[in-house]
């Protein structure tokens, strides 16, 4: 087996990509304290075509040096904004026609191989801090959430782990929609 290289991989042009077609997905970052998790969350939202990531509260933002160490340059592919807090940024979401939904073990939480999220696009999933989650007065404004499936002790992950796993059943699920098959 041979690694491919990048121009193997035919990889767009910064340009392109950011004048291409975007997942309706915005990631809203609820007061995340490691840089280097929103550096990765950074790249992976570049690799599913997020439409953007909202930094809010204590979340921190480029050119923060654990966020370029993890992100990999794609703090200038993915679209972002910042705020002082999470309210702010779903008073916008909300205005804007967005579903809300946390990435969150509530008792209203649907798991994750559960629901159909293309459905409920254009969509802002909610990732809390390391700590404590996604903040008790921001899932009071949501209906429900998302849970990922686990079987293990911890019942826990990294955040940046996390928005991987949902992004990708979105991306999923969205290509499935556009390609009108089984995937």
């Amino acid at each position: 087996m041979k690694q491919l290289t990048p121009d193997q991989l035919q990889r767009p042009e910064l340009s392109e990509y950011k004048a291409a077609e975007k997942m309706p997905v915005c990631v809203v970052l609820d007061n995340v304290r490691s840089g280097l998790n929103v550096g990765a969350i950074f790249r992976t939202c570049d690799a599913f075509s997020v439409e953007a990531i909202y930094l809010c509260g204590i979340t921190v933002h480029p050119p923060h040096a654990e966020i370029l160490k993890t992100a990999l340059g794609a703090t200038e592919s993915v679209t972002w904004k910042s705020f002082p807090d999470s309210m702010s940024a779903l008073d916008e979401l909300i205005s804007s026609g967005y579903t809300i939904l946390p990435v969150e073990q509530t008792d209203h939480a649907v798991n994750l191989d559960q629901i159909n999220l293309t459905e409920l696009f254009p969509i802002a999933l909610i990732l809390g801090n390391e700590m404590r989650g996604v903040d008790p007065e921001v899932l009071k404004r949501c209906q429900q959430s998302i849970e990922i499936p686990q079987d293990g002790i911890k019942h826990s992950l990294n955040v940046a782990t996390s928005a991987g796993i949902v992004l990708w059943e979105c991306y999923r699920q969205n290509l499935r929609r556009r390609l009108g098959s089984g995937l």
